[in-house]
Formats: C-alpha cells, sequence, structure tokens
C-alpha cells in the first residue's frame, strides 16, 4: 500500500518541474482549441488564462515542497 501511495506524492522540485509541463502541454492544446472555437480577443484571453492557471499552481506545488522538505510536514 505505501509503493502505491508513493506514485502519488510529489516530493522533489523536479517532479514538480515534470508536472508543470505536462500541465503547460495540456493548458496549451486546450487554449488553441479556444482560439479556434472565438476568434479575436476572446480566444487570446481563453488562452492566457489556461496558460496562466499553469503557473498558479506550479508555484503552489513549488511552495509545498520547500514548506515539506523544510519542516517535515505529513
Amino acid at each position: 500500500m505505501k509503493k502505491l501511495k508513493r506514485l502519488f506524492q510529489i516530493k522533489t522540485k523536479f517532479e514538480v518541474f515534470l508536472i508543470t509541463y505536462a500541465l503547460g502541454m495540456g493548458a496549451c492544446e486546450r487554449g488553441f482549441i479556444y482560439m479556434e472555437q472565438y476568434p479575436g480577443t476572446l480566444g487570446w484571453v481563453f488562452f492566457t488564462l489556461c496558460t496562466g492557471s499553469v503557473f498558479l499552481a506550479s508555484a503552489k506545488m513549488l511552495q509545498a515542497v520547500e514548506y515539506h522538505q523544510l519542516y517535515g510536514a505529513d
């Protein structure tokens, strides 16, 4: 059970960067779809919101990893 639980835990910054890359790829793909569905300014706004959310999630994950490394909080 511990091995299975470990698969869903993020313990290093490298893992955060890998997850951020995957989220960024998906967000860009979704942003391009929005740009096709909503041509013009609205499509660009949705594209920016998709990619911006990845930056926010990445920052939060990095803070959580640093906190865990400093304080060992479980």
